[in-house]
């Protein structure tokens, strides 16, 4: 019975730890009613005043809505509805938007440890000819566009389209970088015949491990936003040479074991202090 019961039990096991303990901000269920304003860092912040984006607009619907995770900065709003528009009106297709950040931004328990600004968003891969139902939507099918084991496109799931919106994305002036698979930067890079600054698009097109089915835009900080944090800004350049063949993996001869050091524990981060009136509002 246990041997029968092994697998299905462990699986209830780990979606228990995983969701028996939210963060106090995925326990809240409303955005503060003040200016919007995105506080502190990416990966360490909140999201005063969140604007919720609504779950369907031309070109694009939210997936797993239950979650809660639809808020964002007024400026991640109107990127995901100006990028819909473009996609409805030239390619005739639909997008999925995934998470952008909780009704107050902050952290998540599992799954993100940025998202934290309202300004952090990620599109599936999957691209609709047209709108799913409300069971599709809350329970969604991805779509990968490589082939992990073997470091390559799966070019059945990959479509003209796909280079089309990550250009659109990538060209919105207020777009700081993307996230996307090294194999897709890579598809990327050999697809754009253009020469010269017509290729500045592909430096903000950065390759990260695990989004190869879907892309994670990064929006600069509001031009007004004193208590939000930047990233670095990435290097000049379409980022198509050394830096990307740098990702691709190699084979390296497997050392004999040694005596594996402890590792220090991190050092938890302090939000910043204007967050806890964000919360307890």
């Amino acid at each position: 019975m246990l041997k029968k019961w092994g697998s299905g039990l462990l699986l209830f096991l780990v979606s228990l730890s995983v969701h028996a303990v939210p963060t106090q901000w995925e326990g809240v269920d409303s955005p503060t009613r003040n200016q919007t304003s995105s506080i502190g860092s990416y990966a360490n912040g909140c999201l005063d005043g969140a604007q919720a984006l609504p779950l369907q607009g031309l070109g694009y619907q939210v997936i797993r809505p239950q979650r809660k995770r639809y808020y964002g900065h007024t400026d991640a709003i109107r990127f995901v509805e100006a990028l819909g528009k473009s996609v409805n009106d030239n390619l005739n297709q639909v997008l999925m938007i995934g998470d952008i950040s909780l009704p107050r931004g902050g952290r998540f328990s599992s799954g993100h440890s940025s998202h934290q600004t309202g300004l952090d968003i990620d599109i599936w891969l999957r691209l609709n000819d047209r709108n799913l139902s409300l069971n599709q939507l809350a329970v969604p099918t991805p779509i990968s566009v490589v082939d992990l084991t073997n470091y390559k496109l799966r070019k059945e799931n990959w479509q003209d389209n796909h280079f089309e919106v990550l250009r659109y994305a990538a060209k919105d002036p207020n777009v700081a970088r993307i996230f996307v698979h090294p194999v897709i930067k890579q598809t990327l890079c050999d697809s754009e015949t253009a020469q010269g600054d017509e290729r500045n698009w592909l430096g903000k097109i950065r390759p990260w491990w695990g989004h190869h089915s879907h892309f994670h835009v990064r929006l600069h900080c509001p031009k007004d936003a004193a208590s939000c944090v930047e990233q670095k800004a990435p290097p000049k350049g379409d980022g198509c040479g050394y830096e990307l063949a740098s990702w691709t993996p190699k084979q390296i001869p497997v050392p004999p074991p040694t005596k594996v050091a402890k590792s220090k524990p991190k050092k938890k981060k302090v939000m910043p202090e204007y967050c806890s009136s964000v919360i307890a509002n």
